[in-house]
């Protein structure tokens, strides 16, 4: 049966609530902790520093961390775009976007690592990730190259990353090292797959170039859940070549080039008592625009795809609306707006939430037709029955999600 370990992709340092969802993990027995440089622009890894502060050495020395490098995001992007010599062997940086580049070589990778272990208060990283590195197989197919080219020039670059991986295994700055990859979860007739079964041979070449006796390849990491089963091929695979599979994105699924959340969530019992509040707090001339906006996302609160696109269209759209709103209101009656919005908002999401688990329900009915319990129960234990799974990756930043979670082990 696979163990669970606390995903942090969206824990911060300055949310007390995260930091003691993650000490409440440690206590109730969580032994592995999954992070990387770029979650909440490396508040996921100064949150669990935060956290391991009042752990004495034993108990930290029974909590694997994995962290991964790659992206290159928020300050890191800033920095870089101010001035490009802050990243070394800039010419293997991929642009994906313009909020989003990347990149795999070593140097990069040293001064990641370098940067995570000053942000977790580490000397040591457990398991260091190469995270997500088909980026360049993205970019090299819009530029055209050819299938067996961009594999090449693939290789290339993850075994120079292995290199310095290795190196710094030597080093005694990480334990292990493995690859998080989207990629592994698709067919592999599809252009942007990445092979994975040469990936042993480039951890031995590496290990030989660093002068190790043995590689420390050791683990792999990729989306599977109960829609999405292709990845149990690559689960499979890597057990088979004595590697740990950890398993992420276990409730948010794609299914028919959609997203779907695979949990069940209750109507909100506050959401009408809030929405009249405010509404008639905004019923005068100088607030109209918002009082509109309140009677407009009332009547859509049933229109999202799923949960991810609401957040999406708050911080896109709602909430540059309710600033612009806001800057007619003194500052006073502001703070007071601020207020009763925030008690909307929280209960709206729980409506758009409640909303789309419905839907959610009837599309995806076959899945979940023998399903006697909640969405979320039937699909992690679908997950917890994969003998190729070593570990699924659970984002829990509540200490009641801990505890729900936990308790389907029993």
């Amino acid at each position: 049966m696979s163990n669970f370990a606390f995903g942090t992709y969206r824990i911060s340092d300055i949310n007390p609530q995260h930091i003691q969802a993650l000490k409440e993990a440690i206590e109730s027995g969580i032994t592995m902790i999954d992070t990387s440089s770029n979650y909440m622009d490396g508040g996921a890894e100064r949150a669990i520093a935060t956290a391991f502060r009042e752990l004495d050495e034993d108990k930290r020395d029974e909590i694997e961390v994995v962290s991964k490098f790659g992206y290159i995001q928020g300050a890191n992007l800033k920095a870089y775009k101010e001035n490009p010599s802050t990243i070394r062997n800039s010419d293997e940086i991929v642009k994906y976007s313009e909020e989003c580049y990347h990149s795999i070589s070593k140097s990069f990778m040293r001064d990641e690592l370098k940067a995570s272990l000053e942000r977790l208060e580490m000397q040591k990283i457990d398991c260091y990730l190469i995270h997500n590195p088909e980026y360049y197989i993205f970019d090299a197919i819009n530029r055209g190259i050819s299938k067996d080219e961009r594999l090449d020039e693939m290789y290339r670059r993850v075994q120079n990353a292995f290199v310095g991986l290795e190196e710094e295994v030597k080093s005694g700055t990480i334990g292990s090292y493995g690859i998080s990859s989207n990629s592994f979860s698709l067919e592999q007739s599809d252009d942007e797959f990445l092979p994975y079964e040469d990936l042993i041979t480039l951890a031995e070449n590496a290990a030989e170039i660093a002068g190790n006796k043995t590689h420390s390849f050791t683990t792999i990491e990729l989306p599977i859940n109960i829609l999405e089963r292709e990845g149990l091929k690559c689960a499979s695979w890597a057990k088979k070549s004595g590697l740990r599979v950890l398993a992420n994105r276990p409730l948010n699924a794609k299914y028919n080039n959609m997203m779907f959340r695979l949990a069940d969530y209750d109507e909100s019992r506050d959401y009408y008592h809030h929405l009249n509040e405010l509404m008639e707090v905004c019923d005068n001339e100088k607030l109209r625009p918002l009082y509109n906006l309140l009677e407009q996302l009332d009547a859509t609160k049933h229109k999202y795809g799923w949960i991810g696109d609401y957040d999406v269209f708050l911080f896109t759209q709602i909430i540059p609306h309710l600033k612009k709103t806001l800057e007619k209101v003194d500052e006073e009656n502001s703070e007071t707006m601020l207020i009763f919005i925030d008690l909307f908002l929280t209960e709206y999401r729980k409506m758009v939430a409640f909303e789309c688990s419905k839907k959610t329900r009837e599309q995806l009915k076959e899945f979940f037709k023998e399903c006697n319990s909640t969405m979320q129960e039937c699909a992690i234990r679908f997950l917890m029955q994969q003998e190729s799974i070593d570990y699924i990756l659970v984002g829990m930043r509540r200490p009641t999600y801990i505890h729900e979670i936990l308790s389907l082990k029993k």
